[in-house]
């Protein structure tokens, strides 16, 4: 069983100081959770070297995508493909961040590659401020963590100039970047998440301005423009496959200003290919056995327990646990139903004395940077619950 520390739990006065609005789930629980998981060492530095790993396979994985033409395959929107070809091809286009979701790792279980939310990955603000101030608030050491993810975002946004490791070379190659953040309007968790990226990049020493989605203008000839002002750099925690899908003349204008070279897209549009859970099926095609990943595929597994999941989805929604038999033992309902489904092998995820779940949650921007964890149920759904960790 996982050893866990209780804390005091942060005052929501303090949070919301922090802009950290979404506090308290549907039914007046809280959903920061008042114990830390408690892991060694050793097991930090498994998960660095797992997600690291990863995410070097997900780029083989990508490239044989790109090679052979299995963007159908995997369920990637043929209106988005131009977009991840251009993206693919030219370095500019730099993956800011993603998280990695991973079972075990902790309790003597082996760690095993769940999926990749490597397009717009939510619990960023949690494992970056959150759980480092429950340290703090605690009295506790704060470097005891794996949490160094703002320092590396502040080194990634560096990047979108240097395009390298170094990123000392950052101010004489940086010309005064104009860099435009965007949400969507009315949902506070996910503004307050881009705000928080808005003002790391501030930090890296971007100008930066935030607007919501209806009020920037688009010109495939001219590019990206708010108030009157043409920015280079675009930030959108949109996902690829909804603008594909809902907004097909936004696809279309987006693809055309990436390829005219007239702005910058971040995530990048190759990230769909990351985001898809079919890239799960590829990665079992190029690695089999390969002791970081589940066997995956498009068809029922046979005689074995596993997941049934639609290869874009999120919070859990239509997501279900089958038997040997492939018969559904409990599922999530959602609005993901019309999705092509993956199945993946089974693999149980630690528990705690009273019979929760915990799932790792890896954050990648350039090297594997954060850890944190979900707890719920056999399938974590929205009404998980965040819980921070320390390093014994």
């Amino acid at each position: 069983m996982l050893t866990l520390q209780k804390t005091t739990p942060l005052d929501t006065k303090y949070l919301e100081s922090l802009g950290f609005v979404w506090h308290t789930d549907r039914d007046e629980s809280s959903y920061i959770s008042d114990e830390l998981v408690v892991i060694s060492e050793a097991e930090t530095e498994a998960y660095y070297e797992a997600t690291n790993e990863l995410y070097d396979m997900y780029v083989e994985a990508a490239e044989h995508v790109i090679e052979n033409n299995l963007f159908h395959d995997i369920g990637i929107p043929f209106n988005l493909i131009d977009a991840i070809k251009a993206s693919w091809e030219n370095d500019v286009h730099w993956h800011l961040y993603g998280r990695f979701d991973l079972a075990g790792g902790i309790d003597g279980k082996p760690i095993k590659l769940l999926e990749f939310n490597a397009d717009t990955p939510t619990a960023l603000f949690e494992t970056a401020i959150i759980q480092w101030a429950m340290l703090k608030q605690n009295n506790l050491e704060e470097a005891h963590q794996f949490n160094s993810v703002y320092e590396a975002l502040v080194d990634n946004f560096k990047r979108l100039v240097t395009l390298e490791h170094d990123v000392s070379k950052f101010e004489e190659r940086y010309h005064g970047w104009k860099f435009l953040f965007t949400s969507i309007r009315g949902n506070s968790e996910e503004e307050n998440t881009v705000r928080l990226l808005q003002h790391i990049a501030v930090e890296a020493g971007f100008e930066t301005e935030f607007a919501y989605i209806d009020e920037v203008e688009f010109s495939a000839q001219e590019g990206i423009f708010f108030n009157d002002e043409n920015y280079e750099l675009w930030f959108k925690l949109i996902p690829w496959e909804d603008i594909a899908l809902e907004e097909s003349d936004l696809a279309m204008l987006l693809t055309n200003i990436i390829t005219n070279q007239k702005a910058i897209i971040f995530n990048p549009p190759y990230t769909l290919l990351f985001q898809s859970k079919g890239l799960l099926k590829i990665l079992w095609d190029l690695y089999p056995n390969h002791p970081l990943l589940l066997e995956s595929s498009f068809e029922p597994l046979e005689g074995q327990k596993q997941v049934k999941k639609p290869i874009f989805g999120r919070e859990g929604g239509n997501v279900s646990i089958l038997d040997e038999n492939a018969s559904e033992l409990e599922s999530v309902e959602g609005d993901y139903a019309n999705h092509k489904m993956l199945y993946q092998a089974y693999t149980e995820l630690p528990t705690d004395k009273e019979g929760k779940s915990y799932q790792a949650g890896v954050f990648y921007a350039y090297e594997a940077c954060g850890l944190g964890f979900r707890k719920g149920g056999k399938i974590l759904d929205n009404m998980s619950k965040f819980v921070g960790h320390i390093v014994s």
